[in-house]
């Protein structure tokens, strides 16, 4: 991947993550996931860490080209950073998908199979990966 990706993809997933986030805290979207998290047999818990996080997640990765004194390493790290909570973070909207109790009703466009999780993990995997290899060329 070209490191002229690395900052659109960020500002898209930034912008992705934080709006889902914030948004589950609005009716019909709280209710569809809090239903999402207890059939999932997750810890009552992970509903406010959910949405917590993704509003977390998207910040830290508009937060590089907001904080215009940031080294590009700084920048580095903080959207490395930003894919691992990210991958995590569709690790288990992947597994949440999955549970047989869930009704494609209350998921993202009411699609059952984890096709939106996949995709926002291979966004960031993109992401992840032209950050790297960038770092690592710099660093060579």
């Amino acid at each position: 991947m070209s490191s002229r990706l690395i900052k659109p993809l960020s500002l898209l997933l930034g912008a992705w993550m934080f709006l889902f986030g914030f948004l589950k805290f609005f009716q019909p979207i709280r209710g569809w996931f809090d239903i999402q998290i207890q059939q999932s047999h997750l810890p009552h818990e992970a509903i406010i860490a959910g949405k917590v996080t993704e509003m977390m997640t998207g910040a830290l990765f508009l937060l590089p080209w907001i904080w215009k004194t940031l080294s590009a390493r700084g920048r580095d790290q903080i959207l490395l950073l930003a894919c691992l909570i990210l991958f995590t973070q569709m690790g288990v909207a992947i597994y949440v998908h999955l549970q047989p109790g869930v009704p494609a009703s209350v998921l993202p466009l009411g699609i059952k199979p984890p096709v939106i999780p996949i995709f926002i993990l291979l966004l960031g995997l993109f992401t992840a990966s032209g950050v790297w290899k960038k770092w690592r060329s710099e660093n060579a």
